[in-house]
């Protein structure tokens, strides 16, 4: 019975630290390090959405911009409890990657790119404000997922 005991918490530990080394890691693609990146600004985590950025001076300010923004309570609650819905994933080349996507609380479309710089994965969060809004002019109607 004892072997058994020590099996199940061996098993159950050895889990425990594959979760925390996969929640650490890194991105593995440009739509992981989207999602990661749109997770923690929703979630009002600043610090952790710029390790997910290229580190340059125009995505810092912009991100400064962003967290300056006074959102009330409700607001707060709203975005963390949003869910991230990819709309559309274009592939450029092998380390660029544009993702569009909308959260369930304001449901606003919206563009980033993602690229590949030293073998990791950065959004271009200023690629937000530049691109031209072409690429959300002809946008596929939401799915109802309802049915």
């Amino acid at each position: 019975m004892r072997k058994i005991t020590a099996c199940i918490l061996i098993i159950i530990l050895n889990a425990c630290a594959q979760n925390d080394r996969k929640a650490d890691s890194e991105p593995q693609s440009g739509i992981d390090a989207a999602r990661d990146f749109v997770r923690a600004a929703l979630d009002g985590n600043y610090k952790k959405a710029r390790t997910y950025m290229l580190p340059d001076s125009v995505n810092q300010e912009r991100m400064d911009a962003v967290e300056r923004v006074n959102l009330s309570p409700e607001e707060k609650k709203g975005l963390a409890a949003a869910s991230i819905n990819i709309h559309d994933v274009d592939h450029i080349n092998d380390s660029t990657t544009i993702v569009i996507y909308s959260n369930s609380y304001k449901n606003n479309w919206d563009t980033l790119r993602v690229v590949k710089e030293s073998g990791k994965w950065l959004v271009d969060f200023n690629y937000l404000f530049e691109h031209g809004m072409d690429s959300l002019l002809d946008l596929p109607p939401l799915k109802d997922t309802l049915q």
